[in-house]
């Protein structure tokens, strides 16, 4: 028998998320093929997506590989988020689908679009891979649409792990057996890897050995991200398109971060995502507390200020502080121990061009947002705002005539 082959394949995790979320849950190796799955289920190939071109590119070229267009949409210039008031009507009546982001766990604005996916008899997905602890009026993210994404390696530190939630049991079933016909063998030296690695990361960190060992990374080149993006290497990407649907092709682009993305983990992967799962109020506890901090520096929008005190902080995956030379102030933050991901720049229209996804009809949003934007860690609020002040950190403001929003409040 395989390694890790026996029982339902994550079903205790996924009974877990359904008792924490309401919804029926599909347990997978990682977010980004819980989204591929929920692509393929309900998305005819050649279908038009609409998406925020701030996200991450392992996103795009998971829609590419389910054989689908991506549509740049304008965002708003405060959270990078889809601004459903911006996009053109005959935009709108040429969907198949609509992806939210909820970038850093800042939510969409998911009633809206539910309400319009609704009239055009279109799915709506989350992407809720940041979102893990973001309600919007008491419904948690990950509740509005069609189905949703989860990512267990973004708020538990477990660097593998994701959920697909959908609406109903049956839809569940058809998917396990989807998901089981993707998932490659997986093996225990892998698996012994997956568990170690946030292990060793924590060590690094509690040991203050950030600096040193990012900087030894990128001189022995171990990152494979030279910059925010990956390589897009358009004319491998042209020839895997006459591939699509289907992964191997994407494989290249899919993969880049985490191998392991489709790989069957077995029981040692599984008991620690569920022993991390079972702390996770606690994960978004300190998280509330750092995004409380962070929303009273001088970077924070005056969005997350007004959203902080009018619901009081939320769990943020990252908190999108808006500061003016953000490349130079990401490297020099690696001097005091803070390494910034998650930086999605530039937008994905202006990354992939016009060959691979329709570009936004109004850029100048998302291009500013991706510029100005720092993603800062809230579970590191206190040492993140010390070294900002040390470093003399600017706050960028955007063009003025811009009015902020209550995240989650049209």
């Amino acid at each position: 028998m395989p390694y890790g082959s026996y029982g339902t394949y994550g079903s205790r995790l996924a009974a877990a998320m359904t008792r924490r979320l309401g919804r029926e849950c599909v347990y997978t190796p990682s977010a980004r093929l819980a989204l591929y799955l929920a692509l393929r289920r309900w998305c005819r190939p050649g279908g038009r997506v609409l998406m925020s071109p701030v996200n991450d590119d392992v996103i795009l070229f998971v829609v590419l590989a389910a054989g689908l267009r991506p549509v740049q949409a304008p965002v708003s210039v405060w959270d990078g988020n889809i601004d459903p008031a911006a996009v053109p009507e005959p935009t709108w009546r040429d969907l198949d689908a609509v992806l939210t982001t909820n970038l850093y766990g800042v939510p969409d604005r998911v009633r809206e679009l539910r309400d319009r996916c609704a009239q055009l008899g279109i799915p709506l997905f989350e992407d809720a891979a940041h979102a893990i602890g973001t309600h919007v009026d008491g419904q948690p993210i990950g509740t509005f649409g069609k189905a949703a994404a989860f990512s267990l390696s973004k708020h538990v530190a477990g660097m593998a792990g994701g959920f697909l939630a959908v609406e109903d049991a049956r839809t569940r079933r058809e998917l396990e057996l989807l998901r089981d016909d993707l998932l490659l063998p997986g093996r225990l030296r892998d698996d012994l890897a997956v568990t170690l690695r946030p292990l060793a990361r924590s060590g690094v960190r509690t040991l203050n050995l950030v600096r040193p060992v990012w900087r030894t990374m990128q001189r022995l080149g171990l990152l494979e991200r030279d910059a925010y993006r990956m390589p897009l290497r358009a004319h491998r990407l042209a020839a895997a398109a006459r591939e699509a649907p289907g992964l191997p092709a994407y494989d290249p682009w899919v993969r880049v971060d985490l191998h392991g993305y489709r790989e069957r983990h077995g029981p040692l992967v599984r008991g620690q995502l569920g022993v991390r799962l079972a702390r996770l109020d606690a994960d978004l506890t300190r998280r509330r507390a750092g995004v409380s901090l962070l929303s009273r520096t001088p970077w924070a929008s005056p969005e997350l200020r007004a959203s902080t005190a009018h619901d009081g902080p939320v769990a943020l995956f990252r908190v999108p502080l808006l500061v003016q030379d953000r490349d130079t102030l990401v490297d020099r933050l690696v001097r005091h121990g803070v390494v910034a991901g998650y930086v999605y720049d530039p937008p994905l229209d202006d990354y992939a061009g016009a060959e691979f996804v329709d570009p936004s009809p109004d850029p100048a949003a998302a291009r500013w947002f991706a510029a100005h934007a720092l993603p800062a860690d809230p579970l590191i609020a206190p040492k993140l705002a010390t070294a900002l002040r040390r470093e003399h950190t600017k706050p960028a403001h955007p063009p003025v005539g811009t009015p902020p929003r209550v995240s989650g409040h049209p």
